[in-house]
């Protein structure tokens, strides 16, 4: 049985929580006003978002801010790293500011997602050649009920 996170205590695995705007110099993005407010989103909201749900959250307070940016900036965080694109769901792309290695579950019934720790010997396998193969990512998607759905039942 996985074990869910609580969101309250993760710390982006056994890195230390950092600052958006040394978070995407890490991963040599180039920080704008944009890129930090949707970084410092990601970093804070860990219900893995999709792109229309940090417009929505973020435009108020950025009146410049178009849906184009934020879908190509979690275009550029995905393709650096910085961020995880889930496909989990076959109606959104959402995504997850945490890249350390894990895996997500989605609840079919409340649509949430969350963390789930994935065994060391998982984890082992990124960065190996398998039959010949190199293995550069690895997701992991379980879909059924969660606890709290269940609980209401």
């Amino acid at each position: 049985m996985h074990q869910i996170y609580n969101c309250n205590e993760y710390k982006f695995g056994k890195k230390k929580i950092m600052g958006a705007y040394e978070q995407l110099l890490e991963y040599n993005i180039k920080p704008s006003v944009q890129r930090i407010a949707v970084m410092e989103y990601l970093m804070k909201h860990r219900t893995h978002p999709s792109a229309d749900e940090i417009y929505t959250a973020l435009s108020p307070s950025m009146p410049t801010l178009s849906k184009t940016t934020v879908y190509n900036t979690l275009k550029l965080f995905a393709e650096q790293g910085a961020a995880l694109m889930l496909t989990i769901d076959e109606k959104n792309a959402n995504f997850d500011g945490d890249t350390s290695a894990h895996a997500h579950f989605l609840c079919k019934s409340c649509g949430h997602i969350y963390d789930l720790k994935c065994p060391e010997a998982i984890k082992s396998v990124e960065d190996q050649e398998i039959d010949g193969h190199h293995v550069s990512e690895i997701h992991y998607y379980y879909k059924g009920i969660c606890k709290n759905c269940l609980n209401e039942q």
